[in-house]
């Protein structure tokens, strides 16, 4: 498989490469991988450490567009590669039901590496999408045993330019693979936490040029006087209980923006319910909120360009 900076100069473009592929080995940067397939169950269904992987599921708890049956959702692909020189990423991808539409995913401070994050891009990917997780912060993310004294001094390092770069080059990287594959299509863009936050901040700067809808999950330092440059649709996901994505806030960049936004509000509930539950109530919530963000993606992706 050859890649060069932006997918441009591929022989084989990336998505056909995984889409093709038959085997249970993916191989990339001389590192290959062969795993077992394994059932999926719930949002945090993995917990491997390999970077390349491929993964039989069942339908079990994980609901899909309606018309799919088990068999559908059978195979995703996983690999871990770099973009140009610079940006690693992780790109999961559908086998059988593939709907030839990709998902940009913004992870939160913890980065792209962490198994939250991925379990989440993997059950994204199982219901027919390309899913592409790019490292926001260059090998640096957020240590979850660091001190909490530390974390200005490690925000601040994270620079918002660079950031805004990487999701720039990622995009760019995303579409111009679906061109070398034929294909037009919008993108989605989710984003968790810090990520959250970035989406604003992306769809401001698109003006729905490349992208199509997004989905925000609880966006931490959001700038609401973005919000009147979004020229898409946005999903707001929070808890009432979130001290750092106030549900004041979320009304008013949800006002500000328009274009069928919506926002929902969980009573009870904290920074990081969907993609980190921590008991049976919120896993029940997070199973929910997963439902309403695949079917905003279906009908705003899917279902309007079939």
């Amino acid at each position: 498989m050859v890649m060069t900076m932006g997918g441009l100069g591929a022989t084989t473009p990336m998505f056909c490469s995984l889409l093709n592929s038959s085997s249970s080995t993916t191989t990339h940067r001389s590192f290959t991988s062969t795993l077992p397939f394994r059932k999926c169950s719930k949002l945090n269904l993995w917990r491997s450490s390999a970077k390349n992987v491929v993964r039989k599921i069942s339908r079990g708890v994980v609901k899909m567009e309606d018309g799919l049956d088990d068999e559908t959702c059978e195979l995703v692909n996983g690999i871990e590669f770099s973009i140009g020189d610079n940006v690693d990423a992780y790109l999961f991808t559908a086998v059988k039901n593939n709907n030839k539409t990709g998902i940009l995913l913004l992870s939160d401070v913890y980065g792209f590496e962490d198994s939250a994050t991925r379990d989440f891009a993997y059950r994204v990917a199982c219901n027919g999408y390309n899913v592409l997780v790019p490292d926001l912060f260059r090998g640096d993310p957020w240590g979850k045993h660091r001190p909490m004294a530390m974390f200005e001094e490690w925000i601040k390092k994270q620079d918002p330019e660079r950031v805004a770069n990487d999701i720039d080059i990622s995009t760019k990287w995303m579409v111009n693979e679906f061109l070398a594959a034929g294909i037009s299509k919008k993108l989605g863009l989710i984003g968790f936490c810090f990520g959250g936050g970035k989406v604003i901040e992306v769809l401001a700067q698109d003006e729905g040029a490349y992208f199509g809808v997004g989905v925000s999950f609880y966006g931490t330092m959001m700038n609401p006087s973005l919000a009147s440059n979004v020229k898409v649709p946005v999903l707001f996901i929070s808890g009432d209980k979130d001290p750092l994505c106030p549900v004041s806030l979320l009304e008013n960049v949800e006002k500000r923006i328009g274009r069928g936004s919506k926002k929902v509000v969980f009573k009870g509930r904290g920074h990081g319910f969907v993609h980190r539950p921590e008991s049976a109530e919120e896993d029940a919530d997070a199973e929910q909120a997963f439902t309403m963000a695949r079917n905003w993606l279906y009908d705003g992706l899917v279902e309007n360009n079939s």
